[in-house]
């Protein structure tokens, strides 16, 4: 059973189950299928993956990679001179990145993960990269939500997760937002049973600090004081760490990057409103103004702090917590893409859980179809250019979290 035990008890259900076992593996089974269709046609399209003036499967993580060959080749500092790095970019990949804009945005600390990657050739280490995020983001999103112990078995559990939208999304870019998610899945399930290891998967979130923010505010809402103190000493020893390795100057090139990014990404990438799923990026997309879409931004990250404080202090319920924090996150940010919706993977995962175990009120299923679907509409709504329905999709199933905490 799961640490914090559900009560086996259903409670009554307002609305009736449509959302079978055998549904589920049905709509995971059309999910695969039709992923390994637009696989096959991205292929056609760009000539067996041959053609560098358009997206590729795993350019970001080429990026990664990159990065890794410059550390192990003695340039860690220049990762984070754009100009340098791109230099970099074309001779490691042979030029695969030169139709993208990638700065390296990331803060020094994420370049200890990737310093081991360039040991092996870019394509191998992209399907070890791959296969081992998928790994850790199976076994934390069902260790957090318990969805292995209702009516699916382990087998059919693993399945549902990895069919998930958001994990093919994340793989097609090969970017870290599997990694990010099991680290706060971990954290989470284990702060009362072993705050260590749940201070140390926090303290790691350093390596994207912006989807981490939320931590604290919940650790202080549970007085998990050893487990805020944990994170804080392991993030302080990463960045000390990314620090001597890269230089102290790092610290000022990645805060010049920032700039770059502020400037070049919310401010004037289409592509980037059309793809992240934040109020800031809706409102932007509607021609609102930078300072105005800032503000309603900042009003909404207040809201989903309110939530979260609001779950973790009236229930000890894992996965109701998991998934307030992780819907949350994803809202506090203005800086979110696509493939970090894996945050919200792991929080449908739980909510899916819940459900099957409690029965379901009104209007949660279609809530939870929803968020299952936006990865994929993320993913084409660049090609498609129809309205950011990101945040309101966001939005209903942070209510639909709180409703069903108020009545736990």
């Amino acid at each position: 059973m799961h640490p914090l035990e559900w009560n086996s008890t259903r409670s009554h259900s307002t609305e009736p189950s449509w959302l079978s076992r055998e549904r589920l593996i049905l709509y995971s089974t059309l999910m695969i299928f039709l992923g390994a269709v637009v696989l096959v046609l991205w292929a056609v399209a760009t000539h067996g993956f041959s053609n560098r003036n358009v997206g590729l499967p795993g350019a970001d993580f080429a990026a990664f990679w990159s990065a890794s060959h410059a550390v192990l080749h003695g340039q860690a500092a220049m990762v984070f001179d754009y100009g340098a790095f791109s230099r970099i970019e074309a001779a490691a990949t042979g030029g695969q990145l030169d139709y993208k804009f990638l700065p390296w945005l990331y803060p020094p600390t994420f370049l200890l993960f990737v310093t081991p990657l360039a040991i092996l050739p870019l394509t191998l280490a992209y399907f070890a990269f791959i296969a081992v995020s998928l790994a850790a983001f199976v076994f934390a999103t069902l260790r957090v939500s318990g969805l292995n112990q209702g009516p699916l078995s382990t087998a059919v559990a693993r399945y549902v997760v990895l069919a998930m939208p958001c994990v093919m999304v994340c793989a097609a870019f090969g970017q870290n937002a599997l990694i990010t998610a099991a680290l706060a899945a971990i954290a989470v399930s284990y702060v009362e049973r072993r705050p260590a290891l749940a201070g140390i998967c926090i303290g790691l979130l350093a390596i994207k600090p912006q989807l981490a923010v939320l931590f604290p505010l919940a650790l202080i809402a549970t007085r998990s004081w050893k487990v805020f103190w944990i994170a804080a000493i392991t993030a302080a020893l990463l960045t000390l760490a990314s620090v001597a390795l890269c230089g102290l100057n790092s610290l000022r090139l990645f805060a010049d990057n920032l700039g770059i990014a502020r400037e070049f990404v919310l401010e004037h990438n289409i592509g980037f409103l059309l793809a992240s799923p934040t109020v800031f990026a809706a409102l932007r997309h509607s021609d609102a103004s930078f300072g105005a879409a800032a503000a309603i931004q900042a009003a909404v990250a207040i809201i989903a702090a309110c939530s979260t404080w609001k779950v973790w202090r009236t229930t000890r319920d894992v996965p109701l917590r998991a998934a307030a924090l992780a819907t949350a996150s994803l809202l506090v940010s203005p800086y979110v893409w696509h493939y970090e919706l894996t945050w919200l993977g792991l929080s449908s995962a739980c909510f899916l859980a819940t459900g099957l175990r409690r029965g379901w009120l009104v209007g949660e299923q279609h809530v939870l179809l929803l968020a299952w679907l936006l990865p994929a509409l993320e993913f084409f709504n660049p090609a498609m250019q129809l309205p950011q329905v990101g945040p309101v999709i966001l939005l209903l199933m942070l209510l639909a979290i709180l409703r069903r905490a108020r009545i736990h």
